[in-house]
């Protein structure tokens, strides 16, 4: 009883050493991660009953606030968090599997009054048959190879689901600062094409005046109006664009629809120069790519296939303990059935006819698969940062031309339109002029956006 008591210790031991040693490489890694990413992990335990989520009906946010809340009450995170939940489980369950397994029984016999008659040499013998109870206990513990290697498996599809969640949570931010700006860009676009607006009008109303006084033409007066309408129209083009983008901001946010949000980011302090440029000036570590982590944990699972494989070929050892404690209710019956007994087994596997062969050599081919992979993926990354820089830098000149464009067309556009009042303009320099606002404003709209898109995707790259 001592011996298999010392045997479980010593086997715990292996097994929590073992675990341990899997993970030592990468333990302060993983620490930090946890405690940046502790806010997703009591978000989930503390909303497991979302109808009992308390949502404020006005919030007021920051860029950085938004991403934040996101991280907080987005579910489709909370499903990612509860995945790395479900992986530490899962370990636990293969760990459980290889410690002590112990059980305890109970039966209860009665024989009615039987007795057993025995005849030997024309002498007989009756035996009574007394009603009887057993209490049994019994404990087993086996472990292999394989197991082990389970185990080893498992911290790494923990990893693999830490870097999920990590991924998603990049995405959602990523995500919500994109709906925040395009919100941001849409109501700066709206305030100009008012402020067009308002000067069109004005313009109807002094023409429809001449027109009054028989100095220009009816036809004149409504090629401007047609000009407003246009204006108006975009303008309303602009607004469903804004709600519509608030919406996307809210889905992210988890909130209501009929929530109130109030942005307080500026657009010129999200739009900020030093900011690309210090992404820009940014160095590139594989190691702290989201896709070649991935892989390299890829590589490491197919390394420990190929020892599952090989394992196969390893023993099994087991070692059990029955205790057992019969008890007759009246006179009689026979003790046969030892009250402590253990036992130990050794399992060796001899002769599978080439099956476990077989399995050793495909991990092998996986092994190889994901090491041609990963270096592979390795070179491309190198031209995809190259590639990422030259766009966002791209990107970024073509906003600062397209914000300039917008500021020197709208100049253009108040100037003819003063000239037009005096006279000294034509209508058809004043469409010309508006249309020239509407198309800068639209390209305007598309610089910022993938100026955005371009420093989200090398901002993630790089993490």
């Amino acid at each position: 009883m001592i011996q298999t008591k010392k045997l479980c210790g010593a086997m715990l031991a292996l097994l929590c050493s073992l675990s341990s040693m899997a993970a030592k490489n990468d333990t302060t890694r993983r620490t930090n991660w946890i405690m940046e990413h502790d806010s997703v992990m009591m978000a989930t335990r503390n909303t497991q009953d979302d109808t009992t989520r308390m949502v404020p009906t006005a919030l007021s946010l920051s860029v950085r606030e938004a991403q934040d809340y996101a991280v907080q009450a987005n579910r489709s995170l909370r499903n990612a968090s509860l995945a790395v939940q479900q992986a530490y489980a899962a370990r636990w369950q293969t760990i459980a599997a290889m410690l002590p397994q112990v059980d305890a029984s109970y039966s209860y016999s009665n024989y009615c009054g039987y007795s057993a008659s025995l005849s030997m040499g024309g002498a007989s013998m009756t035996i009574n048959m007394p009603n009887q109870g057993a209490l049994g206990v019994t404990a087993s513990v086996g472990i292999n190879g394989q197991a082990i290697v389970g185990v080893l498996l498992q911290n790494l599809a923990i990893d693999m689901q830490r870097l999920s969640l990590e991924q998603s949570e990049d995405n959602l931010r990523a995500n919500v600062k994109t709906s925040y700006i395009s919100i941001l860009v849409l109501e700066n676009v709206v305030k100009l094409l008012d402020s067009s607006l308002e000067n069109v009008n004005e313009i109807i109303d002094m023409t429809q005046r001449t027109v009054e006084f028989g100095v220009n033409e009816q036809t004149t007066a409504d090629q401007i109006a047609i000009r407003a309408n246009t204006l108006k129209n975009n303008i309303q083009s602009q607004k469903r664009s804004i709600e519509l983008a608030t919406n996307s901001l809210k889905v992210l946010l988890d909130v209501p629809a009929e929530t109130q949000l109030t942005l307080t980011s500026s657009l010129d302090e999200l739009l900020s120069g030093d900011e690309v440029l210090a992404l820009l000036g940014e160095e590139f570590i594989k190691e702290h790519n989201m896709s070649y982590r991935q892989l390299e944990k890829n590589f490491e699972i197919a390394k420990l296939n190929v020892h599952m494989a090989g394992w196969a070929y390893g023993p099994t050892i087991g070692v059990g303990y029955n205790y057992t404690n019969q008890q007759y209710y009246g006179d009689g019956g026979m003790r046969m059935t030892p009250p402590n007994v253990v036992q130990v087994s050794l399992k060796l596997p001899l002769w599978s006819s080439g099956k476990r062969a077989a399995a050793v050599v495909e991990k092998k081919i996986a092994l190889e698969q994901a090491r041609n992979t990963l270096a592979e993926t390795t070179d491309q990354l190198n031209i995809q940062y190259q590639q990422l820089r030259f766009n966002l830098q791209n990107a970024y000149e073509t906003y600062l031309t397209e914000q300039e464009n917008l500021e020197v067309v709208n100049r253009v556009f108040r100037s003819v339109s003063n000239k037009y009042r005096f006279g000294t303009n034509s209508n058809l320099e004043l469409i010309n002029a508006s249309n020239d606002v509407i198309s800068a404003q639209s390209s305007y709209v598309q610089a910022v956006l993938t100026l955005i898109n371009a420093e989200v995707e090398l901002d993630k790259f790089l993490k």
